[in-house]
């Protein structure tokens, strides 16, 4: 009977919390594929340009580009800010 060879084990993750771990992550560590920089560009100027791509209305391909640009901004600029600002006060 043969055996397969068995992987290497990776090394045990310690429990107990030190001064260097308290350091928080990174903010986009934290994030699922979802919610990434690169899917929340994608998704809304996948929207934007479906859009007009389907419809050829400015008076809804705008309003809806103007709420993507919100978006972006609130999800790109000012919560990673928030994050940071937040980390090094506790930090």
């Amino acid at each position: 009977m043969a055996t397969t060879p068995s992987l290497p084990c990776k090394p045990p993750v310690n429990s107990t919390p030190s001064a260097e771990s308290r350091e928080q992550p990174p903010f986009w560590s934290l994030k699922p594929w979802w919610c990434q920089p690169w899917s929340i560009l994608v998704t809304g100027v996948l929207m934007v340009s479906g859009s007009w791509a389907l419809l050829h209305r400015l008076w809804i391909s705008l309003p809806l580009a103007l709420g993507v640009l919100a978006w972006w901004l609130l999800f790109l600029v000012l919560v990673p800010a928030a994050y940071r600002s937040a980390a090094e006060r506790n930090g």
